[in-house]
């Protein structure tokens, strides 16, 4: 599975950013893709998980509602929509595919096989 991220860059608090992440090279009934970002000094962070069905939805504890995952079969892309973006969300987000039969351990990101590059996202005055 090869994947490509983009979407991110430099806005303000209370802005919005969408992310979108580029598959290619799967069957559909194989994998299920994900989101997680990194901090300076600070480990992965699971964001959400989305199943290629669309059927269940998984988030990340702190999002609290303001991102929102889905997915474009249509054009074999991911999205991640983030809103009232905070400083404390600054970090590189990255996508990622997780194999169907690993889906009860989304969370993990050492259950994933292939990840995107990663976009950089920084919520600064």
């Amino acid at each position: 599975v090869q994947l490509q991220a983009s979407g991110g860059g430099l806005v303000q608090p209370g802005s919005s950013l969408r992310l979108s992440c580029a598959a290619s090279g799967f069957t559909s009934d194989d994998y299920d893709f994900g989101w997680f970002r990194q901090a300076p000094g600070k480990q992965r962070e699971f964001v959400a998980a989305i199943t290629w069905s669309g059927g269940t939805i998984v988030y990340g504890y702190f999002v609290k509602g303001r991102f929102t995952i889905s997915r474009d079969t249509g054009k074999n892309t991911v999205l991640l929509q983030l809103n009232t973006l905070k400083p404390e969300d600054t970090a590189v987000y990255s996508c990622g595919a997780i194999p169907t039969p690993n889906w009860s351990f989304v969370v993990y990101s050492q259950r994933y096989t292939s990840w995107g590059q990663g976009t950089q996202v920084t919520v600064s005055s």
